[in-house]
């Protein structure tokens, strides 16, 4: 099951083996994308839903004064904006911050999916009530624990993420952001990012090594932060991989 959609929608529960295989038959032929590149603006009338399959994008708002503010982390098995086929027009924009594989899915290929495929549909429930717990966390992440602990807590949940859908093994993954990214998810400039990432990497625990970020003691990481991973709702999923 190496496709990340499967991988990723398994986690629900809802699956069966005639589901698999409609999702796989969608979640091919996907296109190159640079990164930093839009794939949609606020304001655009998408037709197609996108679909990542490799690399990393994210959601993000445009402030007052060009500063940018990053509202969620896209990784393989991610639909980037599953809701605009139901509400039109977007709100926010989407953009790649690393090179990424997009699959277009037309809209009545998910109103099909929704319609005609109920546990499918169950599934894609799931996922979109699980990016909300995510938006919860975040903002409970931002509001709460001090600098280093909050970059901490965005690693582990990383590690979840990506292990669940097959890119990460059980402590390193592929890391492309950049400081400047950190800080717009984090809110924080690029000296505190760096700041941040010193105080990490001096306590031991984390390290980079060929742009992989590697967690050396996962437990270690998870209790400095309080990370408990309830709120992606595929703990149990993850440890299968």
């Amino acid at each position: 099951m190496s496709n990340p959609l499967i991988r990723k929608l398994e986690c629900s529960g809802f699956l069966d083996e005639a589901d698999r295989a409609v999702l796989g038959s969608i979640a091919t032929d996907g296109r190159t994308v640079m990164r930093h590149q839009d794939l949609i603006r606020e304001g655009d009338r998408p037709e197609n839903v996108l679909l990542v399959l490799k690399g990393f994008a994210c959601r993000y708002k445009m402030m007052p004064g060009g500063r940018r503010q990053i509202m969620a982390l896209l990784v393989p098995g991610d639909f980037c904006d599953l809701h605009v086929a139901i509400l039109k027009e977007m709100d926010h924009g989407i953009s790649t911050l690393s090179p990424c594989t997009i699959v277009d899915i037309p809209h009545e290929t998910i109103l099909n999916l929704t319609t005609n495929h109920t546990r499918i549909a169950r599934a894609l429930w799931w996922a979109t009530l699980t990016d909300e717990a995510t938006l919860r966390e975040w903002l409970a992440n931002m509001g709460q624990r001090n600098a280093s602990r909050q970059m901490a807590h965005l690693f582990c949940e990383l590690l979840i993420r990506l292990r669940t859908v097959g890119f990460a093994t059980h402590n390193t993954f592929d890391f492309p952001l950049t400081q400047y990214d950190l800080g717009d998810i984090l809110g924080k400039s690029n000296v505190h990012v760096n700041r941040m990432m010193q105080d990490l990497r001096e306590r031991g625990l984390i390290s980079f090594i060929d742009k992989r970020l590697k967690i050396p003691d996962v437990a270690r990481l998870e209790a400095f932060c309080d990370f408990n991973g309830n709120y992606l709702h595929i703990m149990r999923c993850a440890s299968k991989y």
